[in-house]
């Protein structure tokens, strides 16, 4: 359990008039009371994490056999669930999800090029997509957490089809950038405000972390997870996030959650990135805050942001839930391009 700390520094300002605690008054954003700050300890390690992350730039990563689903395999795997009526999920890489729930083709985060930056700067992809982007099947909703480039990509965005049919939702202040690439429906919401399509809730809520697309628009863009309610399921999709106390009350005022699907990568060195990223060990503990049922890993295993080993997380994330006594049928690690049927709430233990 997280104790919320008095605020200091730029997290005990006054909110802007009129505006919920995340608003402040230049207009950028910040955390849930309570959160790490980014800016603690980030000038003294980032000097040697850069010098650190171009070592491993310049070196091949070794890809475990089994980690990414063959082409044909994962392109059968989706067809024959997309041929089907239930609920499932299918792991794109990093936090690229097809989600069908209720009837509803869900994308979330579609990072689907080579790199993580503009043009051909940023960390470059060592494995591929799960599933090409030309081969995905019709989107109906389109989620995207954030602003950065492993999340918001804008080549795959350029090619995505259906723009005119599909919803887009995206927090505060990122609506214009999708309405300017030829997006059509785009929803634009604050945490906690929520949009209903086809009889499912999608709820924006809070999570730690930040935003910026250039040098000159740190947190002018907010950031977000979401809910996703429907009469048979209830999804987490957690985004980017570091751990804090405001996962409890996410618990407390929107579980249970039935799946949960959570960042368990990018999480070293610690000083600089536990206000962005969880540690595995802390995405279980979310998990558990929320009152997730299933916890899933994801945001691993597709491109190195950090200097933590590139397959640490999924084994310390494993190790974690069975340490809170969890079994590991709830504590999914997924293959790349691999899809898996989602169970219905009412499928659970009553006592779940």
């Amino acid at each position: 359990m997280s104790e919320i700390k008095k605020p200091r520094g730029r997290a005990a300002k006054a909110a802007a008039p009129g505006k919920p605690w995340h608003h402040l008054p230049d207009g950028s954003f910040r955390n849930p009371p309570g959160c790490p700050s980014r800016g603690q300890g980030r000038l003294k390690y980032a000097a040697p994490f850069f010098v650190e992350m171009l070592r491993q730039g310049a070196r091949k990563v070794d890809v475990p056999e089994g980690h990414v689903v063959p082409a044909m395999e994962a392109a059968a795997g989706l067809a024959s669930h997309m041929a089907g009526t239930g609920d499932f999920l299918t792991w794109l890489g990093h936090a690229c999800f097809l989600l069908r729930q209720s009837g509803v083709t869900i994308l979330t985060d579609p990072y689907l090029s080579d790199n993580a930056g503009p043009g051909a700067l940023g960390p470059k992809r060592f494995v591929e997509p799960g599933i090409a982007l030309h081969a995905l099947p019709p989107v109906d909703v389109l989620i995207v957490s954030h602003n950065h480039y492993d999340h918001l990509d804008e080549r795959a965005l350029a090619a995505l089809p259906g723009k005119a049919r599909m919803t887009v939702i995206v927090p505060l202040r990122l609506a214009a950038f999708f309405r300017q690439r030829g997006f059509v429906h785009v929803i634009e919401l604050d945490w906690y405000e929520h949009h209903d399509i086809r009889g499912l809730r999608f709820t924006a809520l809070p999570v730690v972390h930040w935003s910026r697309r250039t040098g000159l628009d740190t947190n002018k863009t907010l950031w977000a997870g979401f809910s996703i309610r429907s009469a048979a399921h209830h999804t987490f999709f957690g985004g980017d996030s570091g751990y804090g106390p405001v996962f409890e009350q996410l618990g407390r005022d929107y579980g249970p959650f039935d799946t949960a699907l959570l960042g368990i990568g990018a999480y070293a060195p610690r000083k600089m990135m536990k206000a962005s990223h969880a540690t595995p060990e802390e995405a279980i503990q979310m998990s558990l805050d929320l009152r997730a049922r299933r916890a899933v890993g994801m945001h691993w295993g597709t491109v190195l942001l950090t200097v933590e080993p590139p397959f640490e997380p999924p084994v310390r994330f494993r190790q974690a839930g069975r340490d809170k006594g969890l079994s590991d049928e709830d504590v999914w690690i997924m293959r790349i391009g691999e899809t898996r049927p989602l169970p219905p709430a009412s499928s659970w233990p009553a006592n779940a």
